[in-house]
């Protein structure tokens, strides 16, 4: 099977630890050749997508409880919030995969690689989780990042713009605070996965702004001009400080842009671990 035609099948899968694994086999046999048509026309069926289990309970995101670290209960709560994160973010790459159709083949390599990834952020996340006593779907959880994927789905320079750059960005800027939060609390496993998912995510977020960029060049358009229009078009959340402008310079994003950023900030560029 085709390999866009496959990640559509996959982002299908209902249950999160089988896509986990499905997305990961689909990364592995597309190292091993797998073929590729960037030029299919491809089709969801009517209701299928994100594939999604019963459970977590979706609610508005001011609705999500916020709890403490530093019991179980609350720990569980927080690790469960990243996970569902990473859950949403398989459905991301799988959809930037098999819904946009001729683009270079990098760029389906690309968020292949990102779903990968992500497939392996969840598992690992979910693995510790269980070690808590809990499950993936235990606590409610929000619909936010799903919720931009289909408001960009005819648009795929807003996509770049809006979820891989906006969105995700903010996983850089609000990872070193949580470690903080689980170091103290103990938790060093958590601590662990979380420095690979940092890791990881840098390189996701550079992948968007490539693309984004890349999208804006064949267009003939100004990219960082075109940024606040695309924000304010598709209803995007405004961002919050502190910013990790070190994770997010890393990530590709400009001094022009980091200065955007450090003037809704307060003016100073600093990481989100100083005062």
């Amino acid at each position: 099977m085709e390999l866009r035609t496959r990640a559509l099948k996959v982002l299908c899968l209902v249950d999160p630890v089988t896509k986990a694994a499905a997305t990961r086999a689909l990364a592995s046999d597309v190292r091993a050749g797998l073929a590729l048509d960037p030029a299919l026309a491809l089709a969801a069926p009517e209701g299928a997508l994100p594939g999604r289990p019963e459970l977590p309970k979706l609610v508005p995101a001011d609705q999500v409880p916020r709890r403490s670290p530093f019991t179980l209960a609350g720990r569980a709560a927080l690790l469960h919030a990243i996970c569902h994160i990473e859950f949403n973010a398989i459905n991301l790459a799988l959809d930037a995969v098999w819904r946009f159709s001729n683009m270079p083949t990098a760029y389906y390599l690309d968020w292949l690689h990102v779903a990968d990834e992500e497939a392996l952020h969840f598992s690992l996340l979910n693995e510790h989780l269980e070690s808590l006593g809990h499950h993936y779907g235990d606590f409610d959880a929000h619909d936010g990042l799903w919720a931009m994927t289909e408001r960009t789905s005819a648009d795929i320079t807003a996509r770049m713009a809006l979820v891989p750059r906006t969105l995700e960005a903010r996983g850089l800027d609000a990872t070193p605070p949580i470690q903080n939060k689980l170091r103290q609390a103990g938790d060093h496993r958590a601590v662990e996965i979380l420095d690979i998912i940092l890791r990881d995510e840098i390189g996701h977020v550079a992948i968007g702004n490539h693309w984004y960029r890349w999208l804006c060049d064949q267009q003939g358009l100004d990219a960082t001009a075109l940024y606040p229009e695309l924000v304010e078009r598709y209803l995007a959340p405004r961002l919050k400080g502190p910013f990790n402008f070190g994770a997010r310079r890393e990530a590709g994003f400009t001094e022009l842009e980091l200065d955007w950023l450090a003037g809704m900030a307060g003016g100073k560029k600093h990481h989100p671990g100083a005062g």
